[in-house]
């Protein structure tokens, strides 16, 4: 800005410019937007806002000349900035512009659920939008969600509940998280030990070692609530224990679990061990559920936003690139190395493919085994708190709707989704089906008080 005279303090005759209506043709550029090839984005972006606004508040063009001639333009922009926030319309304007932040770090656990964080990698989407990311494999959530907290990662591959639970402050400090987007649905199993392949019947399974991921994942939550409806108290009937994903194959085999529900590739993996079967994909019990999601500090975003928008849309693409089936194949190739997922392809392949062996004798083919529908539902949201809500992990009212629309950044996901040729969804809650019962977002304490087991 400092670059440009104030054109509105030159005096000269009015018909003095190109079009005879300005006191000079520095008036006249100034009103219209109008700055030198070589002015940067930055600049031109204020000053056509600027202009905008100017108009907007004084349409008629005399009125506006005489405006600004009594009180200069410094003095104008400064009274209208108190009604019109030029900085947050600046930021919308220029978020293809000046990237604030180009290398950053952002954390991940090896599981297929990371597949479009990852892929944007070596497909180059980061490289496209500016963007100089180093990805870091994490060995397991707590570490995720502490170097979150201590600024050590821009950005992470998160669990879906673990950004609702961080903002609230439940299980670690608070610190305000968005969820640019849900990185997976489905993608877990129910993976229990060979020795139990009589035992089909989660009746039969009370004094049972599971593990979950971490407390705050849908694995617990859907484990619960599968245990539950079988008429098991998941406090008292079972034992749930949280064990980082890739030492769940380990200690099936060493016989210190049961079973696990789990995000894949370990399902299939501990299938191509022989250590264990495929009770159950998650997706039966509830289709679509969220499994991961990319989490942003909301101070970031904040602070970044144009980098947040390059990030952003480096992610969708990548989305977009592993809904289709088509690419699963290779995807699986991809992202077999130890710098990624560390797994066989052929694992890989079973699970992104959804034709899979599940340990019984069978091949059976589910093309939505893992799916990668980016779309933050609001209702996702509310469905995992009234979750925590039902097994004691969060006390008293709740305010779902207020915490689902803090957290969620859905208007930002049908803009870059739209932006980017994806089908965006006209809604922002969808009714949803858990195991046969369902469950309205807006009526989420009377779903949770129709439960005879629970802790509330």
């Amino acid at each position: 800005m400092s670059a440009f005279k104030d054109p509105f303090n030159e005096k000269t005759h009015l018909g003095a410019c190109s079009c005879g209506k300005h006191h000079s043709q520095a008036e006249h550029d100034a009103e219209n937007a109008v700055l030198p090839e070589d002015a940067g984005v930055e600049s031109l972006n204020r000053r056509t806002i600027e202009s905008a606004v100017m108009r907007a508040v004084f349409p008629n063009d005399g009125e506006r000349r005489r405006f600004l001639r009594a009180v200069g333009r410094s003095t104008a922009l400064a009274a209208l900035s108190s009604f019109f926030p030029f900085g947050a319309l600046e930021a919308m304007a220029q978020e293809k512009g000046a990237l604030e932040k180009k290398d950053l770090k952002i954390g991940f656990i090896p599981i297929t659920c990371a597949s479009p964080l990852l892929m944007a990698d070596p497909l180059g989407f980061y490289r496209q939008q500016g963007l100089n990311v180093q990805m870091i494999k994490t060995a397991g959530w707590a570490l995720i969600r502490d170097k979150v907290l201590n600024r050590e990662y821009d950005a992470s591959h998160m669990l879906a509940p673990m950004p609702i639970a961080m903002s609230m402050g439940i299980g670690s400090n608070p610190m305000p998280l968005n969820v640019a987007t849900i990185q997976n649905t489905n993608g877990q199993a129910i993976t229990l030990h060979v020795k139990h392949k009589d035992k089909r019947d989660p009746k039969q399974w009370k004094g049972f070692k599971f593990a979950v991921p971490f407390e705050f994942s849908m694995h617990n939550f859907l484990l619960r609530y599968y245990v539950a409806e079988h008429g098991l108290d998941p406090d008292k009937d079972i034992q749930i224990r949280v064990v980082p994903p890739p030492e769940m194959v380990a200690n099936l085999r060493a016989g210190n679990l049961d079973g696990y529900l789990a995000p894949d590739p370990f399902n299939q993996r501990a299938v191509f061990d022989e250590v264990g079967f495929i009770h159950l994909l998650s997706k039966e019990i509830w289709d679509g559920h969220p499994c991961c999601s990319f989490g942003v500090p909301t101070d970031f975003v904040k602070q970044n936003p144009n980098t947040f928008a390059a990030l952003y849309r480096a992610i969708l693409t990548a989305a977009k690139m592993a809904r289709d089936p088509k690419n699963r194949p290779i995807m699986a190739e991809v992202l077999s190395p130890a710098s990624y997922l560390n797994q066989p392809s052929t694992v890989l392949q079973q699970v992104l493919t959804g034709k899979f062996a599940d340990g019984l004798g069978n091949v059976r083919n589910e093309p939505t085994r893992a799916d990668f529908d980016p779309f933050p539902w609001y209702s996702m949201a509310v469905w995992i708190l009234s979750q925590m809500k039902r097994w004691g992990y969060l006390k008293g009212d709740v305010n779902y709707k207020e915490i689902a629309e803090k957290v969620y950044l859905i208007t930002d996901a049908k803009k870059y989704m739209a932006e980017i040729g994806m089908p965006v969804p006209k809604e922002n809650y969808a009714r949803i089906k858990v195991m046969g019962k369902e469950f309205d977002p807006m009526k989420a304490d009377a779903y949770l008080n129709s439960f005879a087991i629970k802790k509330v």
